[in-house]
């Protein structure tokens, strides 16, 4: 007598739900990822008891490190090369923002050398460009 079970035991795996959890994590990973860290290089920015600017239009971010170290968007350049980019940067348009991030140990030097280059952009091409300083609130 030859008895069969209706219910066989399958050895086989179904990747369908292992690509919708993998898919999920991505999804995850990139929206956390968004939020983590605005601000890629770290400073410690001077404090300062005014408020808070909403800043509308065009801006870029100029960022000096503990190291007199220029960042145009992350990119780290030279004096030549922060001009350049801040040329470019700002050319078509006739208001915009500059955000400088500089570290508190910074020398004012270099943030007068930011907006040096900034009020020369704005003589040559007749443009209203402005230099904002970050700071962080006083406590």
């Amino acid at each position: 007598m030859n008895i069969k079970t209706r219910n066989k035991r399958s050895a086989e795996f179904n990747n369908a739900s292992m690509s919708d959890l993998v898919f999920l994590l991505l999804i995850f990973f990139m929206l956390l990822s968004t939020l983590v860290s605005p601000n890629a290089i770290k400073l410690l920015l001077p404090s300062s008891s005014s408020d808070r600017q909403i800043i509308e239009g065009k801006r870029i971010e100029v960022y000096i490190d503990e190291n007199f170290q220029y960042y145009l968007k992350d990119v780290p350049v030279d004096n030549n090369g922060l001009k350049q980019g801040l040329t470019d940067g700002l050319y078509g348009s006739t208001e915009s923002s500059v955000i400088l991030r500089s570290d508190a140990t910074v020398p004012i030097q270099f943030a007068v050398n930011v907006i040096d280059i900034v009020n020369g952009i704005n003589k040559k091409y007749n443009a209203k460009h402005k230099v904002i300083l970050a700071t962080i609130p006083l406590e």
